[in-house]
């Protein structure tokens, strides 16, 4: 029998069979997908095959092969940093829920999982959540914020679930699609998945006022079935955001401005430090290229990922007031 992965806690999975039932399943085996070396082989969104198991008064099922992925996406483990966690997979599009202090979410962050989006070739969206609670300073960061996205090319909305802004127009965006709502914890995932579908009633809590950082509400994540002709998969808030192995060559590819001007570049090599020639520099040098694009670049360049989230907040801000001046 073949269903779709709906839930993963780690041993067992929900999945939804052709017929539309749902069934816990557990793994056969371990299984290794093309070499992939993750903590979770079955991620929300496989495709799987799995057989029926009888046993008391209860029907479980056994999975024991996952299809060909269209994609997925990843982040570094946090306890084992030379594997990955597939957060999804066979994703539409991806909804990256951005607020600007309830809780903070910095460049540094968006820039490192659109790159990770673009790698693996999923489209990526800005929901610029919690509009309702912007003051005239952090007003202007979130517009500051979006025009720099904008201006590279990338889809911008701005959304209060409070208030049902944007709502209507995110929806619309996501009829007939396989959509994935990741950020920070806190940004409102939840909150903004309840306001589309009120029946979920999914767990949302409040900001600690003394970290402004959001509290875990989604422990796992879980794909719904929504009344308008979509499938949402909720994820587990995401503090940090580490890459997967990425050839220093080839990070650049997945800056969209980037690749526009790299055959610019005097050498085909050219990573964009202190090579001459270089059309990156040039451009930055011009205000053509974000600051911000290009300190997160070098960040990743570098491996920076053990404590990129610790201070970039106010780097950020330094790096954003210079590419207004």
């Amino acid at each position: 029998m073949t269903g779709l992965v709906y839930k993963s806690t780690g041993s067992w999975y929900t999945v939804k069979s052709e017929q539309g039932d749902f069934i816990e399943c557990r793994m056969k085996g371990k299984f290794r997908i093309k070499g992939i070396k993750s903590t979770n082989p079955i991620a929300v969104g496989d495709i799987v095959d799995y057989e029926l198991e009888e046993s008391s008064d209860t029907v479980t099922g056994t999975i024991h092969k996952i299809h060909d992925r269209k994609n997925y996406i990843v982040r570094k483990s946090v306890n084992l940093s030379h594997q990955m966690h597939i957060i999804a997979s066979n994703i539409d599009r991806v909804f990256l829920l951005v607020t600007i202090n309830n809780p903070p979410t910095t460049f540094n962050f968006i820039d490192r999982f659109l790159v990770t989006a673009e790698a693996y070739g999923i489209e990526a969206i800005l929901v610029f959540n919690k509009i309702d609670t912007l003051d005239d300073v952090t007003l202007d960061e979130q517009l500051f914020m979006q025009h720099v996205y904008q201006e590279i090319g990338y889809k911008c909305l701005r959304v209060s679930a409070a208030e049902m802004k944007g709502v209507e127009v995110l929806q619309e965006m996501m009829k007939g699609k396989v959509s994935m709502f990741s950020g920070h914890s806190g940004v409102g995932k939840s909150t903004l998945v309840n306001a589309m579908e009120p029946s979920l009633h999914l767990k949302t809590k409040t900001i600690s006022e003394a970290s402004k950082q959001g509290q875990h509400t989604t422990t796992f994540a879980e794909m719904y079935d929504l009344s308008f002709g979509a499938k949402i998969i909720d994820t587990p808030g995401i503090k940090g955001f580490g890459m997967v192995d990425m050839d220093p060559a080839e990070i650049s590819g997945y800056f969209p401005e980037f690749f526009k001007l790299k055959d610019q570049c005097k050498f085909n090599n050219c990573l964009h430090k202190e090579e001459p020639h270089c059309a990156i520099k040039a451009a930055l040098e011009k205000d053509e290229i974000a600051w911000s694009r290009y300190n997160s670049y070098l960040k990743i360049l570098e491996g920076d990922d053990e404590n990129y989230r610790t201070d970039v907040y106010n780097e950020d801000r330094i790096i954003s007031d210079k590419s207004r001046e």
